[in-house]
């Protein structure tokens, strides 16, 4: 199952382990358990710190279950499943991270999660298709390497229909704590993250031993715009932080992306592994996972994080880009995880054979349509204006697929509900003004994006939208601080234009601090000095 390729970088990847990890199988007779027995024994075939045992264990849940043993004790780590395709990663880090390779969590994240002192049991329900489940899975693998307290079982709900249908599950990543619906359809670690500080507020203990030097720049976001900033500013020599809630922002859940130019073809998590690596060059602070709760404005600006740490820097760049905008009509909300969906990708696995609707006619409605054209039996595309907005050469794919109808010149209403789950979608004729009603089963929303700008209150000057103003030099009304991306109010919302309007805001800058980084280093010395005096007291 593992070719030779993978099984050599697993090879090298395990060289240096410490501590001897052990899969334990679940014994029992199931169709697929050869196959995973088979998978682990050639995992395990790369070094000799890792073997395969077969042993009945009350906490598997299946023939097809398998926890991680280190040194003999059970680490809380479970894969319920064969964890292959984006999955995979979640398995190789978790021996690893278990074996004593360092948790790349940020401290700050890392001693919250160590103040947690309740037994906490998750479950997390994925598709093997799904490129935004990993990041959880792996989170939450490195809470149980953290803490003891906690645990965790990754189930490839495939395989597990049965338990799928019983707790209604029709999105993913889908996770349980205790038992009880904790995340349910697309979430990222950083909210599960802000999940945790919901129910355990005191673990936000931020460490005043471990606050950062004065920084030059600050960058919040992770997206093309937020890196090629941190970047750019890291190659002038200066002191950068990056804030993220997961690197790639918004192009992580993009699985076709050939406007790139140099690029003929990648997709969102390819691209977004690719800055990874590239930020991974520069020695820049990076901060993921975590959220900007408040921003000070000044000559020294303070950042305040989800963490409780709060980060000083001279300037700021904000290229926190976009989210899914929402259909705001009755039902929406309600029925998300239950037939309403966001992300394609991660959900039209669990619309086989169903009927479903994309609403948005633009390039990401039509892609959501063909995605989706392949896996369940129709797709209704609504469209609000009377011509769709997607490049022709989309258009041309959908029109020549036989499952596929699309709607034009039509305003969704209402997205009804049957037992918990989506069963209709009421629309309206814009022409005619007459209302229709069609039965289908799940819904998936592609109607653009709202800026990530709500966390600024009044710091800048932002537009009606919610776009924070920038000039020629993505110059905000505040001197000091930037912006770059699809936050701003620069037309055309691209890859490629916010990767360059994120370079001009780093060197924007760094003008900005070659004319007053003297001078805003000695007030925040000057400051600092008469705080340090009285400790020092």
């Amino acid at each position: 199952m593992l070719n030779k390729q993978i099984l050599d970088a697993l090879k090298s990847y395990t060289a240096e382990m410490q501590k001897t990890v052990t899969f334990v199988l679940q014994i029992g007779e199931h169709s697929k358990r050869q196959e995973l027995k088979e998978f682990l024994e050639s995992f395990a075939s790369v070094s000799d710190r890792i073997n395969v045992e077969e042993r009945d264990v009350d906490t598997l849940r299946s023939p097809i279950s398998f926890l991680l043993e280190v040194d003999g004790a059970d680490s809380s780590i479970q894969f319920s499943g064969i964890p292959s395709g984006h999955e995979f990663n979640s398995l190789v880090l978790a021996v690893l991270q278990s074996a004593g390779t360092q948790v790349k969590l940020d401290k700050s994240l890392q001693n919250m999660v160590k103040n947690i002192d309740q037994s906490m049991k998750f479950e997390v329900f994925v598709s093997l298709s799904c490129h935004n489940c990993p990041d959880v899975v792996q989170a939450l693998n490195q809470f149980a390497v953290l803490n003891p307290n906690i645990s965790t079982e990754m189930i490839d709900g495939g395989l597990f229909q049965d338990v799928i249908e019983e707790r209604d599950i029709q999105g993913v990543p889908s996770v349980y704590l205790n038992g009880k619906l904790f995340a349910n359809g697309k979430v990222t670690a950083a909210e599960l993250i802000d999940k945790l500080l919901e129910h355990n507020p005191s673990i936000a203990k931020a460490d005043s031993a471990d606050k950062l030097p004065l920084q030059d720049v600050v960058v919040i976001g992770g997206g093309p715009a937020g890196v090629s900033s941190a970047i750019y500013s890291a190659r002038k020599g200066l002191k950068v932080t990056l804030i993220a809630d997961r690197i790639g922002g918004q192009v992580k859940d993009t699985m076709g992306i050939e406007n790139l130019i140099s690029v003929p073809k990648t997709t969102g998590p390819e691209l977004s592994g690719a800055l990874q690596a590239h930020l991974n060059e520069y020695d820049i602070t990076v901060k993921e996972h975590l959220r900007v709760t408040e921003v000070s404005q000044g000559d020294i600006k303070s950042i305040t994080l989800s963490s409780g740490e709060i980060i000083d820097t001279k300037t700021m760049i904000i290229a926190t880009g976009a989210k899914w905008r929402e259909l705001g009509i009755p039902g929406e909300k309600e029925n998300v995880g239950n037939g309403v969906a966001y992300c394609p990708h991660c959900d039209g696995p669990f619309f086989k054979g169903k009927d479903v609707a994309v609403i948005g006619g633009g390039n990401s409605g039509i892609e959501a349509a063909l995605d989706l054209a392949g896996i369940v039996k129709s797709v209704i595309v609504f469209e609000f204006m009377p011509d769709l907005k997607a490049d022709k050469v989309l258009v041309d794919q959908a029109e020549a697929k036989d499952n596929i109808t699309i709607l034009k010149n039509v305003a969704t209403k209402e997205i009804n509900a049957t037992n918990g789950k989506v069963s209709s979608i009421e629309y309206q004729d814009r022409t005619t003004e007459t209302n229709h009603s069609i039965k289908l089963d799940g819904v998936f929303v592609q109607i653009g994006l709202v800026p990530n700008s709500h966390f600024l209150g009044d710091v800048v000057e932002t537009t009606k939208f919610g776009e924070i103003v920038i000039n020629e030099k993505c110059e905000t009304s505040q001197p000091g601080i930037y912006a770059a991306g699809d936050v701003t109010t620069v037309p055309y919302k691209q890859i490629v234009v916010s990767m360059g309007e994120g370079s001009k805001a780093s060197l924007a800058s760094f003008e900005y601090l070659l004319a007053n980084s003297s001078k805003l280093e000695k007030m925040y010395q000057d400051h600092q000095s008469p705080a340090q005096s009285q400790n020092a007291a």
